[in-house]
């Protein structure tokens, strides 16, 4: 069954040249112009990946996204018209995956859809494959006082707690809990979850370590678990 991606432009020229060439890719494509129905969209349709543009009439990108991550993990690419780090950082705080400026080339387009949606398809095969058998069980869970991390169920706890976490955001602990005491350098991290073929920077890491700390430290600005190595990256403490 072809995947499917959700474009989101209120520039009809554009709207129609991805969906052209998205679905020249073997891709199962559906366009629209407008922020609420696509809203609408992503809830019917449950696509595999979302792009979607900064600035649309009425509600913009970054509302869209906010929305949405609150009711799904379908990874977004976001596009914008304006080379402006400040939109960047913004998007990925919202909880977009990846990043485009316009004017942008069809070729890398292209080349970020494919590694985003190998990303979700390597972590849909990973739980399809993992096995509920007890021993396996005992070696998939991960503890550390207060933190729980249950890799058969893609579940944390901390104090007890159930946290929801994104799947970026839960690939990234996981990691940093299996490579416990190691100094990781954010391009070595970058490599190991996002991936060699992410096209983005190290600040990417930074957005997620933060996220992170709100979610698992008793105080994010005074972290104990996720600790920051000046000039080298990051050092998980059990």
């Amino acid at each position: 069954m072809a995947e499917k991606i959700l474009v989101v432009d209120d520039e009809i020229s554009l709207q129609e040249t991805l969906a052209y060439t998205l679905k020249k890719e073997g891709y199962d494509v559906e366009t629209t112009g407008d922020g609420a129905k696509a809203l609408d969209l992503a809830r019917e349709l449950k696509p595999d990946l979302i792009i979607l543009d900064v600035m649309l009439p009425g509600m913009d990108g970054f509302e869209i996204c906010r929305i949405l991550r609150h009711e799904m993990s379908t990874p977004v690419l976001m596009l914008t018209a304006r080379d402006d780090e400040i939109d960047r950082v913004v998007g990925l705080e919202v909880g977009a995956d990846d990043y485009m400026a316009k004017p942008f080339s069809m070729r890398e387009l292209i080349a970020r859809v494919k590694a985003m949606l190998r990303r979700v398809r390597l972590i849909r095969e990973e739980v399809n494959h993992v096995s509920e058998t007890e021993t396996q069980t005992k070696d998939k869970i991960l503890e550390f006082g207060n933190l729980r991390i249950d890799m058969i169920r893609r579940e944390i706890t901390v104090g007890g707690e159930v946290i929801a976490f994104k799947p970026k955001e839960y690939e990234l602990l996981t990691f940093f809990a299996q490579h416990q005491g190691q100094v990781l350098s954010r391009e070595f991290i970058l490599e190991r979850v996002w991936g060699w073929d992410f096209i983005g920077d190290s600040r990417t890491v930074d957005v997620h370590v933060r996220w992170l700390r709100e979610k698992i430290e008793q105080d994010p600005a005074n972290p104990r678990r996720i600790i920051t190595v000046r000039g080298a990256g990051y050092r998980f403490e059990g």
